[in-house]
């Protein structure tokens, strides 16, 4: 089984920036007008799964609360630190997620709509 996770935005190119030259994630399609629609799929390191995000005349409206989130799960401390200072050499801010666990055992912040993303580790769990 594969795993599609997609989301309308209003801001694709700065979703698009900020997934690629922030979190390092790779651009592996795209497409322009298909039915009104413009999207990109973007991914990491030849991943089981990817992420869609679309924009279109259509108006996003997003609705989610602090517990709904995105979590990636790195291999280990060495990679969570790495992923950290990464991100805050690049000005990243982090937050405090609303569910203690995750400010114990990982990081969180937002994308440019405002939806929550963890970086943890996955041998925590």
């Amino acid at each position: 089984m594969k795993l599609r996770l997609a989301r309308h935005t209003n801001q694709l190119q700065k979703i698009k920036s900020f997934y690629i030259d922030v979190l390092g994630f790779e651009l592996i399609g795209e497409f322009n007008d298909h039915d009104n629609y413009n999207g990109i799929f973007l991914s990491k390191d030849n991943s089981e799964w990817h992420l869609e995000f679309t924009e279109s005349s259509i108006q996003a409206n997003h609705k989610f609360d602090e517990d709904d989130l995105m979590v990636f799960y790195a291999d280990s401390i060495k990679e969570l630190n790495l992923i950290k200072r990464t991100l805050t050499n690049k000005g990243v801010n982090k937050i405090k997620a609303q569910n203690p666990y995750w400010n114990r055992n990982g990081f969180m912040l937002k994308d440019p709509d405002g939806y929550r993303i963890v970086f943890s580790v996955r041998n925590n769990h």
